[in-house]
This record gives structure tokens, sequence and C-alpha cells, in this order.
């Protein structure tokens, strides 16, 4: 897989950072947020640069947690008071329309 540009990533990890505790956005979003559509690619910069960021508050378009970081998130969405749903078998997802965050452009320059 090719390293996405360093201008990219960085400004996929400035959106992320930007996110307020007990707010998230999906993949898509901040793609959305610097004028991409590439959500699979900020997933790859996430899993790869992310790990300073809260990397929590990026989100399935379904509002589940990243994959294999459901554990751990959830100590993270409880500590942030971050608004979940969950199912009869006992699994959960943000509720995106209480906890999704849209980004001013003034907060991202």
């Amino acid at each position: 897989m090719r390293k996405p540009p360093d201008d990219f990533i960085s400004s996929v990890l400035e959106v992320v950072g930007s996110i307020p505790p007990g707010k998230v956005m999906a993949y898509g979003d901040v793609a959305a947020a610097i004028g991409s559509r590439a959500a699979r690619a900020v997933g790859t910069v996430m899993s790869h640069y992310g790990s300073d960021e809260p990397w929590w508050r990026v989100v399935r378009a379904s509002g589940h947690p990243p994959i294999d970081h459901e554990t751990r998130a959830l100590q993270y969405y409880g500590a942030e008071g971050t608004p979940l749903k969950w199912s009869r078998d006992g699994v959960y997802r943000v509720d995106l329309a209480v906890a999704r965050h849209t980004p001013s452009f003034e907060s991202l320059r």
C-alpha cells in the first residue's frame, strides 16, 4: 500500500485532534472536512499515525467504534460521556444523532 501524502496525513490528524471530548466524526466526515472523499484513506492514516490523537472519536458510519478497539474505546466513551446506543445482544455504537461533531472551517486553520 502506498503511503498517503504528508499533507493528507497532517490534515487528517489536525481534524481528529479538533474533535471535542464526547463528540465523534465518522471516517467519511473527517475526509469531507478536508475536502476529500477518501474515508478509507482516513482509516489508513488513523491506523498508522493516529495513536497520539483521540482515535476513539473517529467511528464507522454506523457509529460503531474502530474494529478490534471496541473495549478500549468504550472506556474513553464512558469517561467523556459520549452518548451510546446499546443493542439487546450487548453491542454498542455511538449515537451519531447526538454525538456527531461538525467542525467549522475556522477551527481547522
